[in-house]
């Protein structure tokens, strides 16, 4: 059993850089993704399927948490 399984990570700004690593990399540990995303939709959907493709569990959702109506 991953160490992370059974365990869902939500991670903001993960559609691109630095947040996009954790992502993949906290799936590879076991995790459930939330892949969130501001602006870039197409970017947070490449992040789940190469999570996905790689036999993990994810799902992009947007949101800007800077913003209390959107957190």
């Amino acid at each position: 059993m991953s160490k992370l399984e059974g365990k869902v990570a939500v991670v903001t700004g993960a559609s691109k850089g630095i947040g996009a690593g954790i992502a993949k990399a906290l799936a590879r540990d076991g995790a459930a993704v939330v892949v969130n995303y501001a602006s870039s939709k197409a970017a947070a959907d490449a992040v789940v399927a190469a999570i996905t493709s790689a036999g993990g569990r994810a799902v992009a959702v947007q949101g800007d948490v800077s913003k209390a109506s959107e957190a």
